[in-house]
């Protein structure tokens, strides 16, 4: 993957900023930060798709996982099939991020802001391949849905990294209480659906974490 553009606006929304004035020492690390991630970072991704047999949620054919909730099924309700993808960024931004927790939790914070900036901008890279590949046949995607959104629960983790194969193939794992290994990382599924389809606009009130969701108080939203 050719070398990302890691947005500072985003890190800076990440960081909680939204319009304030920034201190020069704050600026001159902030863009220390962002090419440090840019050297440390070792992108890998992997997807596949999947048809879907809908019944009680969505069955993904050909595994024994399937997607359940009130949200994703609405999510992909215009879907007959998915693609789920697996991204990291790798160990050495974990290990970057532990380091400087033990000299200073400022900057360890605004490196954790770069990376998490850098791991959203490498799944829109392949999110953009992967819409390409649809495309051909008339298709479109619908944004990403990860669990942990809504009331998909973080215990699809471990199921969605073992139909991937993520482990073996890009050293994507979750530990027991559904943490992903290397941190900075995202699991996702896209519904795929007929190119005229248009996502209606997120109800971020009707979310479980309405109240203490990052995205919305930066003045964004999560994707749904």
């Amino acid at each position: 993957m050719s070398k990302l553009e890691i947005d500072r606006n985003e890190v800076l929304r990440y960081l909680g900023y939204r319009n304030q004035s920034i201190d020069e020492a704050t600026d001159k690390i902030i863009d220390q930060s962002i090419e440090e991630i840019g050297d440390l970072m070792e992108a890998r991704y992997v997807y596949k798709f999947f048809d879907l047999k809908k019944d009680d949620g969505f069955l993904l054919e050909g595994t024994n996982l399937r997607l359940g909730g009130r949200d994703i099924k609405g999510h992909l309700a215009e879907a007959d099939s998915c693609i789920v993808m697996g991204v990291t960024l790798g160990h050495r931004v974990d290990r970057a991020i532990r380091y400087y927790e033990k000299l200073s939790m400022a900057r360890a914070m605004i490196l954790d802001a770069c990376a998490s900036t850098a791991v959203e901008a490498v799944c829109d890279r392949v999110n953009e391949d992967l819409l390409d590949m649809v495309r051909v046949n008339k298709r479109t995607l619908t944004s990403r849905y990860s669990p942990g959104y809504g009331d998909l629960s973080l215990d699809m983790q471990s199921p969605i990294l073992d139909v991937l194969g993520a482990k073996g193939s890009i050293g994507l794992s979750a530990t027991l209480h559904n943490i992903l290994i290397p941190r900075k990382s995202v699991t996702a599924i896209m519904g795929i659906v007929d190119e005229d389809y248009r996502q209606a606009d997120a109800d971020c009130i009707g979310c479980p974490k309405y109240d203490d969701c990052s995205y919305r108080k930066g003045g964004g939203r999560c994707g749904y």
